[in-house]
């Protein structure tokens, strides 16, 4: 009797131990799952059913069990029934994954929109595009070569190309169309800079002036500029680790703060010499952006006022975290067309149909590889010079994200190229040199 006692003793403090040093990943994977849930099913209006069999299944975030509350718009997902998180949707500000501290009475602040424009043709406008046949495209070749992006490996699930500001291919997974809001990830980085991009081309910001951080002030970071945080190379420690409980996951799901977890590292290398992909820094980027507008409706508007509706890009909707900044790193959801549009802005340096929202002097700068990037990044944008795309022009750069999304820009080619899906896997130089052949 006192042996199975102490057996059982000892298998509940094992268990105890378990559930203690596993607890922070339990909390990540059921805050991934309540996120992903609710921006799913009540921002991209698709079922849990479908949410839970796609965007949610690989592990460990498939060890979740998710429920949604229609009425209340909300998504709750249990780890083990050890640790429940829950996330609410606001319109107009997406999902945000809520804490104890959350007071529902609450009315947070939302940005005001523009209406879409319905009656111009596609890309300065909304209605339907214009056709156009080039005969210097081998069509046969360029759709079998978006086709073959669509299969169980690939798993993409739109792909839009443009030539000379024309959709000349176009394809959608089963469950999608050009209406389908998609989740861009970290190509949200590239808008986040873009907004410096404005700023800057309008006067009202220096990139090169030191970061407005009064944490640094005091320290050997007072000299990290707001260009060295554009470029990812301020020096600053960060851990981008999306398979394990590092700074880039704690933040997306734990922080209610996103835009201070950086101010908060220290120093581990020198500024303008220790390029370090972060997302903690565009959070950073978008605290800052924050400290040029008296109010938070101003910031809020701003983003969209100035760049996203203002393009007609009237489908994004970047989501905010529970203090109400835009999570400038990771949260931008739009359709196809409309990351195509953001593609062709960089395209025509700026100018779009004659209104300019920035300079080429920017798009210069923006595409400038980063010191110790081995020519692989910009500022907040990547570059194919440090040949990273063999058989893709040198000179094209492009927007990523997180597992597989894509917007490359091929400027000599007057080329925009959207890849959007679930999954790496996709052999992108081939697919690009692929795109190129077809264009004689």
């Amino acid at each position: 009797m006192k042996f199975l006692q102490r057996s059982l003793l000892l298998v509940f403090t094992l268990l105890i131990l378990i559930v203690f040093f596993n607890y922070p990943k339990l909390n990540i994977i059921a805050g991934y799952s309540a996120k992903s849930t609710a921006s799913s099913v009540f921002l991209a209006n698709r079922s849990l059913e479908f949410t839970d069999t796609t965007d949610n299944d690989f592990s460990p975030i498939n060890l979740a069990l998710d429920a949604v509350n229609e009425k209340e718009k909300s998504a709750t997902s249990s780890a083990f029934g050890l640790l429940t998180r829950k996330a609410i949707y606001r319109e107009g500000l997406g999902s945000v994954l809520i804490t104890d501290n959350f007071n529902p009475k609450n009315t947070p602040l939302v940005p005001k929109r523009s209406k879409p424009n319905n009656e111009t043709p596609f890309p300065y406008g909304n209605a339907t595009p214009k056709d156009s046949v080039f005969a210097n495209i081998d069509y046969s070749l360029l759709n079998n070569t978006v086709s073959s992006m669509f299969n169980d490996t690939n798993k993409t699930r739109a792909v839009v190309v443009m030539y000379k500001d024309k959709i000349i291919a176009e394809k959608y997974d089963a469950g999608f169309d050009e209406k389908s809001r998609l989740l861009g990830w970290s190509m949200t980085k590239s808008i986040t800079g873009t907004l410096f991009g404005i700023l800057q081309c309008q006067g009202k910001i220096d990139v090169r002036a030191k970061a407005p951080i009064k944490e640094w002030l005091n320290d050997d970071r007072k000299n990290i500029t707001i260009h060295n945080l554009l470029q990812m190379n301020s020096g600053l420690k960060w851990d981008e680790d999306y398979n394990s409980i590092s700074d880039a996951t704690k933040m997306l799901f734990l922080e209610e703060d996103m835009t201070k977890i950086q101010i908060k590292k220290p120093l581990i290398g020198k500024p303008n010499e220790t390029w370090n992909y972060s997302s903690g820094t565009t959070n950073l980027l978008s605290g800052i952006l924050r400290q040029q507008f008296k109010t938070h409706q101003e910031y809020l508007d701003f983003w969209y006022t100035h760049l996203i509706d203002r393009i007609g890009m009237n489908s994004m909707i970047i989501e905010t975290d529970l203090s109400g900044n835009y999570v400038g790193s990771s949260y931008a959801w739009a359709t196809a067309r409309d990351w195509a549009k953001l593609g062709l802005l960089y395209l025509h340096n700026g100018n779009w149909n004659g209104d300019n929202l920035f300079d080429e002097d920017w798009v210069k700068y923006a595409t400038t590889p980063t010191p110790t990037s081995d020519g692989w990044y910009g500022a907040q944008i990547w570059l194919n010079e440090g040949n990273r795309y063999p058989d893709a022009p040198k000179n094209m750069y492009s927007f990523n994200g997180y597992q597989g999304q894509n917007v490359f820009i091929l400027p000599d080619q007057d080329l925009v190229i959207v890849r959007l899906g679930l999954t790496k896997n996709a052999d992108i130089n081939v697919f690009i040199s692929e795109i190129l052949q077809s264009i004689n």
